[in-house]
C-alpha cells in the first residue's frame, strides 16, 4: 500500500504488491465494469487474474471471501481490497469510479430503449437468453474458484454440504452460511490440532 497510514487489512495477500499504477487501477476496473454483464465476479477473476496479473487465483478467492462477509456489496468490497493494496485511497476513488461509469451509462440507454421495446417478444427472448449467458458465466466462474478452494476432502465436504443446503433444499441463506462458517471453522481448527 502506498499510503503511509493504511492499515493491512487483507493479510491473505501477498505482503510485497507489485506496481499498479493508478491509470492501470481505472482502466482495469472500466475493463471489469464493461466486462461484467451479468457476471462481474467472473470479469473482474479475468482482468485481475489473468489479463493484468495483479494477483493470483488464490488471493481472488481470499478477497472473494471477505468481499463476501464484509457488510455492502461484494464488488465494492472487493475492488476497495485490491484497489486499496496498490494505490490507497486514490486507487480505491479511481477503482471505483472506473467500476461503475460506463455501466451506469450503458444501463441507462438500454433501460430508455427497452421501455420502448419491451412488449416484443424478440425482445423478451433476447433478455431471456442474456440471463442465461449470465447463468453460465457465474458457473463458469465458480469452477474455476472450486480448482484453488477445493484441497481436502473437508472442503469438498462443505462445498457440497453449501450446495446441497441452499441450491436444493433452498434453506436460509444467512442460517445456513452461519451453521456451515461455524462448523467449518470448527472443524478446521481441529484438523490444526491433529
Amino acid at each position: 500500500m502506498n499510503d503511509q497510514n493504511s492499515v493491512d487489512v487483507h493479510p491473505s495477500l501477498s505482503p510485497q504488491p507489485q506496481g499498479v499504477s493508478l491509470w492501470n487501477l481505472f482502466t482495469g476496473f472500466v475493463l471489469v465494469g464493461l466486462f461484467g454483464f451479468g457476471g462481474i465476479a467472473a470479469a473482474l477473476f479475468h482482468v485481475a487474474v489473468e489479463r493484468r496479473k495483479w494477483i493470483t487465483s488464490d488471493e481472488y478467492t481470499s478477497c472473494l471471501a471477505l468481499g463476501q462477509v464484509l457488510p455492502g456489496a461484494s464488488l465494492m468490497n472487493m475492488t476497495t481490497i485490491v484497489a486499496d493494496r496498490f494505490q490507497g485511497i486514490k486507487g480505491v476513488v479511481l477503482a471505483l469510479v472506473g467500476l461503475f461509469t460506463f455501466p451506469l451509462l450503458i444501463l441507462l440507454g438500454l433501460i430508455s430503449t427497452y421501455d420502448h421495446y419491451a412488449y416484443l417478444p424478440d425482445v423478451q427472448n433476447a433478455t431471456n437468453a442474456a440471463a442465461a449467458a449470465a447463468v453460465g458465466l457465474t458457473f463458469g466462474t465458480g469452477l474455476k474458484l472450486a480448482r484453488g478452494i477445493i484441497k481436502s476432502k473437508t472442503s469438498l465436504v462443505f462445498t457440497v454440504l453449501a450446495f446441497v443446503s441452499i441450491g436444493l433444499l433452498k434453506l436460509p441463506l444467512l442460517q445456513t452460511l452461519l451453521v456451515l462458517i461455524s462448523a467449518a471453522i470448527w472443524v478446521g481448527f481441529r484438523e490444526d490440532k491433529s
